[in-house]
């Protein structure tokens, strides 16, 4: 494993984030059987029940949580390159290590919530999904609303 994945697992578990997805794949998952490890020091938790988040993964620490089967996502991590879905949520177990951990979380909300107002899609405006790179994660790049584009053409 490279030394930037080390360093992010050794603080991601210092900052309590990977914890912290463990609990959830804990209460999320029917047991914890379904954790395995995949490359980059990355843990991967199929069948994720919660009804929050309505994504079909996230990561929180070092931990994807994927609703339904991840095997074939388990399967894709050990070939070369791995799925871009997990390179975009290993980028988020990233910011999980530089944004002091579970602090994250409610920086995403509020990120996600400005997105929403500006175009009326929750990751298009969002700097975490963005940085973790919009089309890896599976998602579309929205325009600003209507009268936003118009007023910063200087319409009125």
């Amino acid at each position: 494993m490279k030394r930037a994945y080390r360093v992010r697992q050794a603080v991601n578990a210092v900052n309590l984030s990977t914890g912290l997805g463990l609990l959830l794949a804990a209460t999320g998952t029917p047991g914890l059987r379904r954790i395995r490890r995949i490359p980059d020091g990355l843990l991967l938790a199929g069948g994720y029940r919660l009804p929050f988040p309505i994504a079909p993964a996230f990561t929180v620490g070092n931990v994807v949580l994927v609703r339904g089967d991840a095997s074939r996502l388990e399967s894709t991590s050990r070939s070369p390159g791995g799925s871009r879905l997990l390179r975009h949520e290993g980028r988020h177990a990233t910011q999980y290590a530089w944004c002091l951990g579970p602090a994250m979380i409610p920086l995403y909300g509020v990120c996600a919530g400005v997105s929403m107002l500006l175009c009326g899609d929750w990751a298009s405006y969002n700097p975490f999904e963005r940085r973790a790179g919009l089309e890896d994660g599976g998602y579309e790049r929205h325009p600003l609303r209507p009268y936003l584009r118009a007023r910063r053409r200087g319409e009125n």
